[in-house]
């Protein structure tokens, strides 16, 4: 996620991630989105860029990876960084 993602586009896609699942918090329904634009999964660049705290991301993205909304592609066990992707996508 080191580009800037386009912000009319990410509200777009947040718009269409939170009516499709409106039980998702949002947090979690902009790690869906930012996936919807084709950006890297990665929670240390989503929590950057948004200026959210890592560990709320890591949180949210355990939620998800559990309903089976994301898969974890790779963890860094000392910083914690997760990458993940939509389930069946190429990783």
């Amino acid at each position: 996620m080191s580009a800037e993602p386009d912000e009319a586009a990410f509200v777009a896609a947040l718009d269409r991630v939170s009516a499709a699942r409106p039980d998702l918090d949002p947090l979690a329904a902009g790690l869906l989105a930012a996936l919807d634009l084709g950006l890297p999964g990665d929670s240390r660049a989503f929590a950057r860029t948004f200026g959210v705290e890592h560990a709320l991301v890591l949180r949210a993205l355990a939620g998800l990876e559990e309903a089976g909304f994301v898969v974890v592609t790779a963890r860094d066990g000392r910083t914690q960084r997760t990458r993940y992707a939509a389930p069946g996508s190429a990783a």
